[in-house]
């Protein structure tokens, strides 16, 4: 699968900053002009004297960027900036609808917490990128933390994947009630 950055089309992508560097790398971004969006929560911190509302990264190390492939390097050149976050060693955009539930969850001010998908056998889940992509498969085993076993049922045959965790996402299957 070839990187996912336009030439003139801009998408969103995710970079990893250093360490408690997010805001500086939101500013220095924005500097250059690139859009830029850092997903903040609001927290109240308690101190011995007083109260104090902060606003937090809610995801430690990772702003978003909307650009286009001439806008790549200019990125990576930001002093705060570490990396793009690629799976596969390759570079994905992430959905505009993605960004803008994210935004509208924040918005609401609800309190949020990142929290990593927990893969159990069996579990129906689906490939998010990659030539794969779009495949659904039956979680078999877990070989160590970062490939998991997929068995995908096509041609008549089963076949046994061992696919990096960060390209699979959960299917969440409805139960139909019928009366």
């Amino acid at each position: 699968m070839m990187n996912q950055i336009e030439k003139n089309e801009k998408k969103w992508f995710a970079v990893y900053t250093r360490s408690k560097a997010e805001k500086a790398a939101f500013r220095e971004l924005e500097r250059k002009g690139v859009q830029v969006y850092l997903p903040l929560q609001k927290k109240v911190r308690v101190y011995t004297r007083k109260r104090k509302v902060v606003e937090l990264p809610l995801i430690s190390s990772y702003i978003f960027v909307k650009i286009n492939r001439g806008q790549y390097v200019s990125v990576l050149e930001t002093s705060s900036v570490i990396n793009f976050v690629k799976f596969s060693s390759k570079l994905i955009s992430i959905p505009e609808r993605e960004i803008d539930l994210l935004k509208r969850i924040l918005g609401e001010g609800w309190e949020v917490e990142i929290e990593e998908q927990n893969f159990r056998e069996g579990d129906l889940v689906e490939v998010q990128s990659g030539n794969l992509c779009g495949l659904r498969g039956r979680l078999v085993g877990n070989s160590n933390n970062k490939y998991l076993s997929v068995d995908f049922n096509t041609l008549s045959c089963s076949l046994k994947v061992f696919i990096d965790r960060s390209l699979l996402a959960k299917v969440y299957e409805l139960k139909r009630i019928t009366a």
